[in-house]
């Protein structure tokens, strides 16, 4: 059995407080093998009955990269349309993606058809399926982070459309699209809490004891 003493534990908090979502790349390639090895690791999350659900899609080609591009800019522009006065200067003014700098892009999806594990523990709570995959993720995030390479999370995206961009099977869904990269500056404060566009609450705001 292994055993994780205070100091792992301590410096397991800090990874965690300094995960960031990252929107500022460096240009710099990511390492041969990288991306595929923090996919190894998202696969080694908890997924209901073993579905084991994750679908990973590199993004390497040009032109479907630019069309991810592009669907962020129409999506972001009508996103802005439903904010006005202060609230909508301030949005303009706020990066939301890091597509066109970051090195590696990576598109995740569930396979809501998949018949591994047997549908086991689906049946009353069939959205475990999708929770599993953010679990990867999440997973992947922070050993992503531990190797000094961050990752942003775009979700100002039409799956659709992005289900069409990358030709993938109509059972799968999106969950995320990953920019991964090395970030510009590193901080341990979130990027819209900098930028005063909300602020982070403590635990005691979202605990409820019965």
């Amino acid at each position: 059995m292994v055993e994780f003493d205070d100091t792992f534990r301590q410096h397991l908090r800090e990874l965690f407080v300094w995960r960031r979502d990252v929107r500022r790349f460096r240009t710099d390639p990511l390492p041969a093998g990288a991306i595929d090895r923090l996919i190894e690791t998202a696969c080694l999350s908890p997924s209901v009955g073993l579905s084991q659900p994750w679908r990973f899609v590199v993004v390497e080609d040009e032109a479907r990269r630019h069309a991810v591009i592009d669907d962020f800019k129409s999506c972001n522009a009508d996103a802005l349309k439903a904010y006005s006065g202060e609230r909508a200067a301030r949005y303009a003014t706020l990066k939301l993606s890091g597509l066109e700098r970051a090195p590696g892009h990576l598109a995740v999806f569930a396979d809501k058809a998949s018949d591994i594990g047997h549908g086991l523990g689906r049946a009353t709570m069939p959205e475990t399926t999708e929770y599993s995959v953010v679990a990867a993720i999440t997973a992947m995030w922070l050993a992503a982070r531990a190797e000094g390479i961050g990752i942003g999370w775009v979700s100002i995206l039409n799956p659709d459309r992005i289900h069409a961009v990358l030709e993938v099977p109509p059972s799968w869904k999106l969950i995320a699209y990953l920019c991964m990269g090395y970030p510009e500056v590193e901080c341990d404060r979130p990027e819209l809490e900098q930028a005063n566009w909300e602020h982070r609450r403590s635990a005691d705001d979202f605990t409820l004891r019965r």
